[in-house]
């Protein structure tokens, strides 16, 4: 029975939105890609310049060289859910470049339980079955430089496909848009808006087997969640400075600004805008070896006493590049400061340079 109350909060959880403005939304899209950027607390968005840029600031892809493809893999909550993410970009001519991924964060193998008891109120296990929950973001991005010294912008196009075994789908579409500028003697700045028209999600719920929960709980009578959610535009900025010691090693510093437009309990929070900020360093030793560190995600956590503490997440990384092979490892939440989970992160690029 507790089973059965369980699936019918997570579906309704999932889906229940009305046609209002959430908070919350697509949340998987916020977690983000690249076991470098994990590193660096994910303060990024000024320096990316890379295939994964098609993430973190489209306008970073006109850096790229060389076709890139990235790959990463990431286990959450002890094993039970998989992120996982594939992309690739190629530049087009000198000022132009063009990309594509693909992220899937997903729990297999979730028991169905609603049908446990049969029709004579026997327990018959036979009648158990497996599903997924699934989250899918397929992007298109576009980069180009401006015709302003320093200057390029990108724009990401998104198609999200969600599923909840049989019970309910979902498709959503939105875009984002990304600048950076290069101001010379090592100071970068970028700034990345998602869902800037907000991003629309509409679900389909499949009223059969919605049927079938009713039936297995005598007496309940849950009407049917409603079918559309819109995710707020979010805004990352950012400031980067790199510097050189002794032309063996690289020293690249970030601080970036994380804001959503609604009442959260990041740090700083009001009604209009809140904020969380982000700092991440890397320490590179002759275009070879990485070392990497960050601190973000700073949240008022409440206790429960009632009292409030500044929770907070911080990260380590490490990186290894050697002809065109980049493989990165993350460990993020050192020391449980943070409410989230920490997580191991690895990933690997490859620059298409190898093959020729």
């Amino acid at each position: 029975m507790r089973n059965v109350f369980l699936l019918l909060f997570c579906l309704s959880i999932s889906v229940a939105s009305s046609q209002s403005v959430r908070k919350y939304s697509n949340e998987f899209l916020n977690i983000g890609v690249d076991a470098a950027s994990f590193g660096m607390a994910n303060a990024v968005s000024a320096t990316t310049s890379d295939v994964n840029a098609g993430y973190w600031n489209p306008s970073g892809l006109t850096k790229i060289k060389d076709n890139e493809i990235a790959l990463m893999h990431a286990s959450y909550f002890a094993n039970i859910a998989n992120y996982d993410y594939l992309a690739g970009a190629m530049p087009l001519d000198n000022k132009s470049a063009v990309g594509f991924s693909v992220i899937r964060f997903g729990v297999d193998d979730i028991l169905n339980t609603t049908q446990l008891i049969d029709e004579q109120g026997n327990i018959d296990y036979n009648r158990i079955s497996l599903f997924s929950a699934a989250d899918y973001a397929f992007t298109l991005s576009y980069a180009r430089k401006l015709p302003l010294d320093g200057f390029s912008y990108g724009v990401n196009a998104k198609v999200i496909r969600r599923i909840i075994g049989d019970f309910a789908t979902s498709w959503g579409f939105g875009f984002d848009l990304g600048i950076q500028f290069d101001a010379g003697n090592n100071w970068q700045f970028g700034a990345m808006a998602r869902d800037i028209t907000t991003t629309y999600n509409t679900w389909t719920i499949n009223e059969d087997e919605f049927e079938t929960i009713q039936d297995a709980v005598p007496g309940e009578n849950q009407e049917l969640p409603e079918t559309t959610e819109i995710t707020l535009p979010k805004l990352q900025v950012g400031i980067a400075k790199t510097f050189t010691v002794r032309y063996d090693f690289d020293f690249k510093t970030e601080l970036d600004l994380n804001m959503r437009f609604a009442q959260t309990n990041d740090l700083i929070s009001t009604s209009a805008v809140s904020i969380s900020p982000a700092f991440g360093f890397e320490v590179g030793y002759i275009d070879l070896v990485y070392l990497r560190g960050g601190v973000g995600n700073f949240q008022n956590v409440e206790q429960f006493n009632g009292d409030s503490r500044v929770g907070f997440q911080p990260g380590f990384g490490v990186g290894f590049k050697y002809r065109g092979i980049h493989l990165d490892y993350a460990f993020t939440d050192i020391g449980d400061q943070s409410v989230a989970l920490y997580s191991n992160v690895f990933s690997l690029k490859i620059d298409w340079s190898i093959f020729r």
